[in-house]
């Protein structure tokens, strides 16, 4: 079994989603939830407080892997530049512990989750929770996003054991 915890950064909230990966590639709902991060009364005090959250989820939940969603073109600089600070805090949290880390660039999941590059939040949400088995539970939108990063890192992973190619090359074709 491998635990891979998969991260959706934002600077104001941050999806987390757990899954555990079976031996025959089934996937399990662990946990997911939003870290939310205004709270803080400054940017970085909020960048502080996902690394912080981080680290206790990482405790909690002890992920033999970790993947996490790459930084896409927004129309504001700004925030493109405080997205990237948050992805930023996150990988360097990660890092920290030692825990192997995957990048995953959003039409690269929608690609691997729904079969369109170009998917909206609804199909990719739809398909969370086809394939975690979740059609009662309420996510909220970053937690999915989380889960479905996590989701296309165990797609990911069993398509390269099988094929032999590197999940990098993996994601250049998916992108």
């Amino acid at each position: 079994m491998i635990r891979i915890l998969g991260i959706d950064p934002g600077s104001q909230r941050t999806g987390v989603g757990v899954i555990d990966v079976a031996a025959d590639g089934r996937c399990t709902f662990v946990h997911a939830q939003a870290l939310k991060l205004l709270d803080a009364e400054d940017f970085p005090s909020r960048l502080g407080l996902l690394c912080e959250g981080l680290e206790a989820l990482l405790d909690q939940w002890q992920p033999h892997q970790v993947a996490i969603e790459t930084v896409f073109m927004d129309k504001s600089a700004t925030s493109a530049l405080k997205l990237g600070h948050a992805r930023g805090a996150a990988l360097a949290t990660v890092v920290r512990r030692r825990i192997p880390i995957s990048e995953y660039a959003p039409r690269v999941i929608k690609q691997s989750l729904v079969g369109r590059g170009a998917a909206d939040k609804d199909q990719v949400q739809h398909m969370v929770r086809l394939l975690l088995n979740l059609p009662e539970v309420k996510l909220q939108a970053d937690a999915a996003d989380a889960l479905a990063v996590a989701l296309t890192h165990a797609h990911m992973s069993a398509t390269s054991a099988r094929t032999g190619l590197s999940t990098a090359l993996l994601r250049r074709r998916g992108s």
